[in-house]
């Protein structure tokens, strides 16, 4: 019952966590409501087995929960004007609008143009898009304190100013399209690598990524950028069976089978960046999507073409100047022009002293160090890299390289 019921909390939480803020227009009441549905479902479903519709179980019992703490915390006649709120609120939410998936309806509506986009997208990330607050501060390259102490004061802003809790009308879509994309595209992203674990995916979030990208497309039909985020999950995705060997250990991009990739997947990527790109109106997504298309379309590892990949990270960094864009550049230089080139790029002290505690950069680095003989400070950047992540099998994967360091020195004639 324990694991059925890991299973239904990672699966459903979001989406009733979704319709109780829309209806409690309170985040700290409906996290809690909802954490008391949960403890509710785990005495009742261990004597009545799960429910047929287990999300529609937790969705009453949560708002039955909340009414509870109203009750509990309110004078009588806050009392009941809240629950005559409640109400309203309820059968407001249960009537949709231009956008029918619950949880796509209340990530426009969290992704409030009053916040910052970055408190947007943090806040949402941990209330509505299953990322634990260390997850989400990996995301954002920030220690969790700090992550925590952005989305108490979010939610803070949020009720000291009063901030509407309702799902925008198709005028407001623009202004919050950016931090919406974000929020999906990290949702995917925390599945495909995933921080912490036995697994390197989380399939429950790469699909969750590719479920709502999809939507968006439905959604605005006309929009480039959503169609480029589109494409793009669906390159990324497509190489999900071929990312680890029968063993389960994680395999690099040259290392994969690329007769494993799923055509179905490149093949859809490719329309959607077609599409993207005859609306003529380039943005990020649909530079990354080109990027994982160059990958796609190489038949193998040696076949790629890294001189345009370098020259569309040359043109996404005018769009996203980040410490994170910079690394993958750096990768498609050493690819391009050798090793040195790359660790060259790598060791700038602006981009090493920011990405000094994310375990990609030292993984990186000590891959180009590797590739460049110096065995040594590789097996050190390894090391480092290992103990800066907490996925077993982003442990497996860094432990096989040490090893293989470890052999290649064994071999190595005296003085090489």
């Amino acid at each position: 019952m324990d694991e059925a019921l890991d299973l239904v909390y990672r699966s459903e939480r979001g989406r009733v966590l979704a319709r109780l803020i829309a209806v409690v227009k309170d985040f700290d009441l409906a996290e809690d409501a909802v954490q008391d549905a949960f403890v509710a479902a785990a005495g009742a479903w261990a004597v009545s087995g799960i429910p047929t519709n287990p999300a529609g179980w937790l969705v009453t019992t949560a708002r039955r929960k909340a009414v509870d703490r109203l009750r509990r915390s309110a004078s009588a006649e806050r009392r009941h004007r809240a629950w005559g709120e409640l109400a309203i609120a309820w059968d407001a939410w249960e009537t949709p609008g231009p956008i029918e998936d619950d949880r796509l309806r209340l990530i426009f509506t969290c992704c409030h143009p009053a916040l910052s986009i970055d408190a947007q997208v943090a806040l949402t990330l941990r209330s509505l898009g299953g990322l634990t607050t260390d997850e989400v501060a990996r995301a954002f390259l920030v220690s969790e304190t700090t992550l925590a102490q952005r989305i108490v004061r979010a939610k803070r802003k949020i009720r000291q100013a009063a901030i509407p809790y309702r799902v925008p009308s198709s005028e407001e879509f623009a202004e919050r399209l950016g931090a919406v994309l974000a929020v999906v595209y990290l949702i995917f992203n925390a599945g495909y690598l995933a921080s912490s674990g036995d697994e390197l995916v989380r399939v429950d979030l790469c699909d969750e990524g590719v479920r709502l990208a999809g939507l968006l497309v439905e959604l605005l039909p006309d929009e480039p950028e959503p169609l480029g985020l589109a494409a793009l999950v669906h390159f990324q995705d497509s190489r999900r069976v071929a990312r680890i060997d029968d063993e389960g250990q994680p395999l690099t991009l040259e290392e994969q089978d690329r007769g494993r990739w799923d055509a179905g997947q490149v093949a859809a990527g490719g329309e959607l960046l077609a599409r993207a790109r005859r609306l003529d109106r380039p943005g990020p997504y649909q530079l990354k999507a080109a990027i994982a298309a160059v990958h796609a379309g190489a038949r193998s590892a040696d076949l790629t073409d890294w001189a345009t990949i370098v020259r569309l990270y040359d043109n996404l960094l005018q769009w996203e100047p980040t410490p994170v864009v910079q690394l993958n550049r750096a990768v498609a230089v050493a690819m391009a022009q050798g090793p040195a080139t790359g660790l060259a790029l790598l060791d700038e002290p602006t981009l090493a002293g920011v990405l000094v505690d994310y375990h990609l950069y030292h993984s990186t680095r000590a891959d180009l160090l590797r590739r460049d003989g110096r065995a040594r400070e590789a097996a050190a950047a390894y090391q480092r890299a290992r103990r800066q992540t907490n996925n077993i099998a982003e442990h497996s994967f860094l432990d096989r390289r040490l090893k293989e360091l470890a052999e290649s020195a064994e071999t190595a004639p005296y003085g090489g």
